[in-house]
């Protein structure tokens, strides 16, 4: 019986021995930078090409070289070719794999290239690939707003500060609050393509190579904008991978919060909304339950989006220049935070597209609460009252309402008249929820006419959110 090949190991000429089994555990990342594995092969075939112009491949070599990636891209999609337990990483599996294939002249890819700026490489190329799946599904949740928006863009409801009943509002424009949170998330993803799409092949190790390599060629194949302008920086800068995770938490953040409106909407006390069954559990013991999983779950992955950014940031702190193995460390929470997005964003999208919003509800505790008090106050500014004044006056009112019992528009004229002389009859003017509504018609406001105009800007942004996400 033959012997078995030795395993593939991308080091260890200067090395009498193999590593100690303690060793190569804790070296081993190709059962977490395996899925790196198309993107790994796609600045392969980039480096191939590069080479045969530098005539270090004549042609010959480079079509088998080439015609052998696409083999091994096809076999490592559909599973027939899988890292083995000697596998260190995702480098050292898929150059196993291309010697299988094409025998020693698979060794010649590795000129000019060190792991060091492959593994930069390939994380960016995965992270701008799957960033634009993650503004894909955020797209998907703003038009799910927006949809409920239309729905119930003349339907008011009680606006909250503090919690605390505070002025109506159109509920529309409370979803389209949520909606502006989530353009600054795309803004952000978008902005952070721009920096993202610098290409570090060719950085080698740290020095670059003596080779007569075209760096600028490769970024061009790849989709970069340009090379890295300093090989040191190119293999040691993770701040693509940071700002990625610092976005990714701010968008679990804003899921957080809609997350706590929903479950809050959907109690006893609120019933604003009900949710689908399709997105909604019930209890093991309690046949009553509808329970908001969905948005609670959306509400508890923030604090792991959270986590995935301070443990990169604390891997980060105080690196030497330029490559440390303490990278490797890096992946992980990436790879964490896109699957934790991918994941919720679609459940929180189905969940508000389908959730029923009790319009009759909203409409009749508008106002509950004394929230047409500023509305009075600010009539009597009008009137020329020092706002001052004019808070204090209707300050008084309230509690003469609370202690009666009764809300502003019950209060008669002699009473009015009691509490303050600012209190005329012609306050009842402003005491209408759809009267308080159409006051507030400055840019932004929660007017009708204004909402309607905040709809029709969030959809042409949602509509360049879906086109960026297809073609970049």
């Amino acid at each position: 019986m033959s012997e078995a090949a030795p395993p593939t190991r991308l080091w260890g000429g200067r090395f009498s021995g193999g590593p100690a089994d303690a060793l190569a555990r804790l070296s081993m990342s190709v059962h977490f930078d395996w899925r790196l594995a198309p993107y790994d092969l796609l600045a392969s075939r980039a480096h191939a090409r590069v080479l045969r112009r530098a005539g270090l491949l004549d042609e010959a070599e480079c079509d088998r070289v080439l015609a052998a990636l696409d083999e091994l891209d096809r076999d490592a999609r559909h599973g027939a070719f899988r890292p083995q337990a000697d596998d260190e990483d995702v480098h050292t599996a898929l150059e196993r794999g291309l010697l299988e294939r094409v025998g020693s002249l698979g060794g010649k890819l590795r000129a000019g290239r060190s792991r060091n700026d492959q593994i930069a490489t390939d994380l960016r190329l995965y992270l701008r690939d799957h960033v634009r799946q993650i503004v894909a599904r955020l797209a998907e949740l703003e038009t799910a707003l927006l949809s409920q928006a239309e729905r119930t863009i003349d339907t008011p409801a009680p606006g909250m500060t503090h919690m605390q009943h505070a002025q109506p509002v159109l509920f529309a424009h409370q979803l389209l609050a949520h909606v502006q949170a989530f353009i600054r998330d795309v803004s952000r993803l978008v902005d952070w393509d721009v920096r993202a799409a610098v290409s570090p092949l060719g950085a080698g190790a740290l020095a670059g190579s003596s080779l007569p390599l075209d760096p600028e060629a490769v970024a061009n194949e790849l989709g970069f904008a340009r090379a890295a302008a300093n090989s040191i920086d190119a293999v040691s800068d993770r701040d693509f991978a940071a700002e990625f995770l610092f976005c990714a938490a701010m968008i679990g953040v804003h899921l957080s919060r809609l997350g706590e409106e929903i479950v809050l909407w959907a109690t006893s006390e609120f019933r604003w909304v009900e949710l689908d069954d399709a997105f909604s559990t019930g209890s093991s013991i309690m046949p009553q339950k509808k329970n908001p999983d969905v948005a609670e779950l959306a509400r508890g992955k923030a604090g792991r989006l959270i986590g995935d950014l301070t443990s990169l940031l604390v891997v980060l702190k105080g690196l030497p220049l330029a490559y440390d193995r303490d990278l490797q460390e890096d992946k992980e929470p990436v790879f964490d935070a896109v699957d934790t997005l991918l994941l919720v964003l679609p459940a929180v999208a189905g969940m508000v597209a389908t959730m029923h919003v009790d319009v009759e509800r909203l409409e009749a505790t508008a106002a509950d609460g004394y929230a047409l008090a500023t509305d009075v106050a600010e009539h009597l500014v009008r009137r020329g009252v020092p706002f001052r004044d004019a808070h204090e006056a209707v300050g008084h009112l309230v509690v003469w309402c609370a202690v009666n019992d009764c809300n502003l528009e019950d209060v008669s004229d002699e009473d009015l008249a009691t509490v303050s002389e600012h209190l005329t009859p012609d306050v009842r003017e402003v005491l209408s929820v759809a009267g308080a509504l159409a006051a507030r018609s400055a840019p932004g406001g929660t007017a009708p006419e204004r909402v309607r105009e905040q709809l029709v800007e969030a959809h042409t942004s949602v509509a360049a959110h879906e086109k960026w996400a297809t073609n970049g």
